[in-house]
């Protein structure tokens, strides 16, 4: 594995007009572009992950997985605005000379992908053999096999969507408004917000689970309990896990790049849009995604020429696509038809 940081000196102009006039990416890299340049895999990460998959993949991506650095040459890139080593909101604004903190301008899914095609140019990749990305990640894949069509020959996004919904806006809202509540959000300094954060951790963790996970993995069995219950333990537990590894900054300006997505903005319409993936496309649902359902992927799947969609069931909902490695395998396995390369 190679860890490394791109620069890139030229300017980048995001939707929303804003002009950077630097920036740079971190990223990973496992295994060797091979000498026909044909063994590529792109993995996207989703909100809160970093740019190495075999430590929130580790059932995909490794020696003897699915995605084997033997066979192929995986990268993955930190997406701008996170803070696992890409431009974020606590980098300084080389035009004020100050930390962007509130003033970080967002990337929607686009912004990144475009963001990313020097550092595709950098690696001397011409073809991407499979694209694969969940939620998040999943916008972005989409994004960039529509922004270049002959780029990828197998995409896979997995538990996303074309455009994010009023549902998934107003859960981003929700938590956007709990950092905003928190009493140290306005601050300008790295822990600014933090409770606030752990508080939208709590809310987000409810989208990726559902009514029976938290019936089969935080139920009581204590029948005279009228306090201190697993799931209020539970929720604090994970909001408090976050706050050892994120900021409130990344975490409120990646939801509003979550939100932004549509990739239908400026081309017509979103099926017009999808209609432009050449690449053979397998798009995943799971059963019990409450914030991605599964009628999200099957609109992905029947607007793109070569599209397909296959749905799995998991009891962890959304975060299914994180944990349900067997599944994804299989499935993954029998689309590419188990190729050797």
């Amino acid at each position: 594995m190679t860890n490394r940081i791109f620069s890139s000196e030229k300017p980048l102009i995001l939707e929303s007009g804003y002009v950077l006039p630097k920036y740079h990416l971190a990223y990973s890299t496992y295994g060797k572009l091979n000498e026909a340049k044909d063994n590529v895999v792109w993995i996207f990460h989703a909100l809160t992950a970093n740019s190495e998959p075999v430590e929130w993949w580790p059932g995909l991506v490794g020696e003897g997985k699915l995605f084997d650095p033997e066979k192929y040459f995986i990268v993955c890139v930190n997406m701008p605005g996170s803070c696992y080593g890409s431009i974020g909101p606590l980098d300084e604004n080389p035009d004020s000379g100050q930390i962007y903190f509130h003033d970080f301008p967002f990337f929607t899914p686009r912004d990144m992908i475009r963001s990313y095609q020097p550092l595709k140019d950098f690696l001397g990749i011409e073809k991407i053999k499979i694209g694969i990305g969940g939620s998040m990640g999943g916008q972005q894949l989409l994004e960039w096999a529509i922004e270049e069509p002959d780029l990828f020959e197998y995409i896979f996004p997995i538990g996303t969507n074309a455009k994010h919904s009023p549902w998934g806006i107003a859960l981003n809202a929700a938590q956007r408004m709990s950092i905003e509540a928190d009493k140290t959000w306005k601050e300008k300094n790295a822990n600014a917000g933090m409770e606030g954060m752990k508080a939208a951790r709590s809310i987000a963790l409810i989208s990726y689970r559902n009514y029976e996970t938290y019936h089969a993995t935080q139920k009581e069995d204590h029948l005279e309990l009228i306090e201190n219950f697993k799931s209020e333990s539970y929720q604090k537990y994970q909001g408090e896990k976050l706050g050892k590894r994120f900021n409130a900054f990344s975490y409120y300006f990646l939801s509003k790049g979550m939100d932004s997505h549509n990739v239908g903005r400026g081309r017509g319409s979103i099926e017009k849009a999808l209609q432009k993936i050449k690449a053979k496309a397998l798009a995943i649902g799971i059963t019990t995604d409450i914030l991605f359902p599964v009628n999200e992927q099957k609109l992905i799947a029947e607007n793109i020429p070569k599209g397909e969609f296959i749905e799995i069931n998991s009891l962890y909902g959304h975060d299914g696509f994180l944990l349900e490695y067997e599944q994804l395998q299989k499935i993954i396995s029998r689309f590419l038809g188990e190729e050797k390369i």
